[in-house]
């Protein structure tokens, strides 16, 4: 199709390598060296250099050290590699609902040259700025030759261009990760740290290692001292009786429901206890079992939270089993269940699913387990604070809304809101989200993405040394800390007045400890 098009310029494909011609595969990867198209004449082009990796709701922040993103670009280049192309090069955000994954945070910063603020990500930006300038000074050399390679020791390589011009260009590597290295080349030596490479313009002086970084300057978060006075609203959960819902004699695929037109399905049921049962009279309550494809659920029995079960982006799944107070009569068991993301990488999208698919079971009654699963369920889409769109300030004027001592304090499906003036300047800003658990954020009736502060990254970080083979699971930082705290919020999408601010909070938070902060080096 792409080559019907006739479009007078190559196609290019990435990561396929049965590309027909005259399509170019390319390389995607953190390192593409031994990379070859799969014809001779074809140029090595290099798509993807992935400055760091996504972050996770739930994982640590990666962090791809700057020597061993330049020392990847060197090891291509002297390789052949006619083009870099980087991802991400600069950062950016995942506003509104547009985040995928699922569980992909709405920061997707990527630990870029350029931040999601449009800073300069230093060391990386002037390291990777200087190497280009290096590079481009070597072009005319490298481009008229193929290089000769020779290893002067264990670990070491030595590529050399040298055209019949005379001029000459030379790449020392090592690629030892613990010891430096003296390599003797021509009248000189040079001592080249591990896990990197010197370059040599002119084969004689050293303009360039990959491994040798300039000062770090890192970005700042600097408190704006803007004051919010909070007011609070509590959204009910929904029961099967609620406008607006529909009834199917089984458990339905949420994202087929929704159409993704929220993250949000309320699954309700009725289940109605004997005054017989045993339970009753020996008060241990029975055991409610929940299978859900995902991601987020809340299980609300009779109105109240009686807890909260959420997946991973590597198990998304998850399992909801816990006893529960149920009374004689009817009880309402109402299911919140959350999306936090559309799948983006791989096939077959329509077998990923999401929502309660059960078993849905029952334990410890008089007939021992009841499934719930094939009995009558309710459904309601969305919630009441998103049809009321309280996010919007004519919207918000629809339910009576409370402050200062009837502020609610870590309830759930609480909204609030609040309004703020600009901050002077011109810095980035953004919402220091920490003292909340999870939910959305507007502003100005602009949805700036889901918030997850509650859910802390696993892992364990530990050091960072720059020096070896790069993954997504080395160098990652902010374990044992929410995996995102800080939210970007465009200037543009601020009134030179008053601005209104409005968070739903799913968890239970304290809106008193957010801040609005602006980043500066």
């Amino acid at each position: 199709m792409a080559v019907g098009l006739n479009t007078g310029v190559p196609w290019i494909m990435c990561k396929q390598e049965d590309a027909p011609d005259p399509i170019i595969d390319t390389c995607n990867a953190y390192y593409c060296e031994n990379f070859k198209p799969n014809k001779d004449y074809k140029p090595k082009m290099w798509t993807e250099n992935w400055s760091s990796w996504y972050t996770e709701f739930g994982g640590g922040v990666p962090r791809r050290p700057a020597e061993d993103m330049a020392f990847s670009v060197v090891r291509f280049v002297q390789n052949g590699g006619t083009f870099v192309n980087y991802y991400m090069y600069h950062g950016g955000t995942n506003f509104d609902r547009t985040s995928g994954g699922p569980f992909i945070a709405t920061s997707y910063d990527f630990d870029a040259p350029i931040d999601e603020f449009g800073l300069l990500n230093e060391p990386k930006w002037g390291h990777l700025k200087y190497l280009h300038k290096v590079i481009k000074q070597c072009e005319p050399v490298l481009l008229s030759a193929d290089s000769t390679v020779y290893w002067p020791g264990k670990n070491l390589e030595v590529h050399v261009f040298k055209p019949k011009t005379g001029d000459c260009v030379a790449f020392l590597g090592n690629y030892d990760t613990k010891s430096s290295a003296t390599i003797k080349f021509g009248n000189g030596q040079y001592d080249v740290p591990p896990w990197s490479i010197t370059i040599l313009p002119d084969c004689k002086t050293a303009a360039f290692n990959t491994a040798k970084v300039g000062i770090q300057s890192p970005m700042k978060m600097i408190a704006t001292n803007t004051p919010f006075t909070w007011q609070s609203y509590n959204e009910e959960p929904s029961y099967s009786t609620v406008k607006d819902s529909f009834t199917a004699y089984a458990l339905w695929e949420q994202v087929n429901v929704t159409r993704d037109f929220t993250d949000y399905l309320w699954y309700m049921t009725d289940v109605n206890i004997d005054q017989n049962e045993g339970f009753i009279k020996n008060g241990k309550s029975p055991l409610l079992t929940i299978n859900s494809a995902g991601h987020v659920m809340h299980v609300f029995i009779n109105g109240q939270l009686s807890g909260t079960e959420y997946g991973s982006l590597k198990f998304p799944k998850l399992t909801f089993s816990k006893n529960v107070k149920l009374n004689a009569g009817n009880n309402k068991i109402s299911l919140l269940s959350i999306t936090v993301g559309l799948p983006n990488v791989g096939v077959h999208y329509e077998k990923w699913n999401a929502g309660v698919l059960g078993p849905v079971t029952l334990g410890g009654l008089n007939e021992g387990n009841r499934d719930l699963s094939r009995q009558k369920w309710s459904y309601k889409i969305g919630l009441k604070g998103e049809a009321l769109q309280l996010y919007t300030q004519s919207g918000s004027k629809s339910v009576n809304w409370v402050e200062g001592s009837s502020l609610a304090k870590g309830q759930p499906l609480t909204w609030y809101k609040t309004t703020f003036s600009t901050p002077a300047g011109n810095d980035p800003l953004a919402l220091d989200m920490s003292s909340m658990g999870k939910g959305q954020v507007w502003i100005n009736g602009r949805n700036i993405g889901r918030h997850w502060p509650g859910y802390k990254a696993r892992e364990e970080c530990g050091d960072c040394y720059y020096a070896g083979t790069y993954t997504e699971t080395k160098c990652r930082t902010n374990c044992g800390q929410a995996s995102q705290k800080w939210y970007h919020v465009p200037r543009s999408w601020l009134s030179s007045s008053e601005n209104y601010l409005v968070v739903f909070e799913e968890w239970g938070g304290d809106p008193a400890g957010i801040s609005l902060v602006k980043r500066t080096a």
